[in-house]
């Protein structure tokens, strides 16, 4: 069954590459209008959009960054200045540093950064974007396995924040529920990405450890991220979709 948004408004935050692209440009396609945030690589962003504008999509980009509160408000005020309301919200963009609990090198700078993008940016986006929302919204926050297994040293702090915004989006589904508005998460394996690349020192065993044997692609998560804002999801709310090949399985 296809999904047709015509007439939606979405915003997809980090949605200039890698996740956030795919999932952009799969909303254009269903016709969605579309809102992106950025937070350094401009030219990305503005491709983006000509790629979207050239599928016959109204797309907008505004740098943000997603960690810090005031940057979140200006972005929801822009969104509201030029589109009027919202539908969608995807709320892509993450910051991953690691450093194990016993390590005192640990950069306690990238690790509040991480805190601060992918934990209480998250809530205060969702917070912020609420009331701009009409019935029928539906608000997706994209997570990593992580939050169900580290796998690894080194990402107790990194994992924190992903099972962080499970919790918080079963709590928002409850919240939300009268407003008509649900909140789900989308969890993602081993994805090919800049970060984690399929031939990357590390991609062997995460392979291994899938029941597919493979890395997933941007693509196939954004195939999820439409499915729950499309109209086959009304009745999904307060739940993780996990996108993960199987892992650990």
């Amino acid at each position: 069954m296809s999904v047709r948004l015509s007439g939606k408004v979405a915003l997809v935050t980090g949605g200039s590459r890698g996740i956030g692209r795919a999932a952009a440009l799969a909303l254009a396609d269903a016709g969605a209008a579309l809102a992106i945030s950025y937070s350094r690589d401009e030219e990305a962003a503005a491709r983006l959009v000509r790629c979207a504008e050239g599928r016959g999509c109204l797309a907008r980009a505004y740098r943000a960054d997603q960690g810090h509160t005031g940057d979140i408000h200006r972005l929801i005020r822009a969104v509201a200045r030029d589109f009027g309301v919202l539908d969608i919200l995807v709320n892509n963009a993450a910051h991953f540093a690691t450093g194990g609990v016993d390590d005192p090198d640990a950069d306690d700078a990238a690790l509040a950064a991480q805190a601060a993008v992918n934990v209480q940016g998250v809530f205060t986006t969702i917070r912020a974007a609420v009331p701009l929302m009409r019935r029928g919204g539906r608000i997706i926050s994209v997570g990593c396995m992580a939050a169900d297994h580290a796998g690894a040293p080194g990402l107790a702090e990194y994992a924190a924040s992903r099972a962080a915004v499970v919790g918080f989006s079963k709590g928002a589904a409850r919240d939300l529920g009268p407003l008509g508005i649900t909140v789900n998460v989308v969890q993602a394996g081993p994805i090919d990405s800049s970060r984690n690349p399929a031939n990357g020192p590390f991609a062997e065993s995460q392979r291994a450890a899938t029941a597919l044997g493979r890395f997933g692609t941007a693509e196939e998560v954004a195939a999820g991220i439409l499915f729950l804002a499309g109209p086959g999801a009304s009745y999904v709310t307060g739940t993780v979709l996990t996108i993960d090949g199987g892992y650990g399985a």
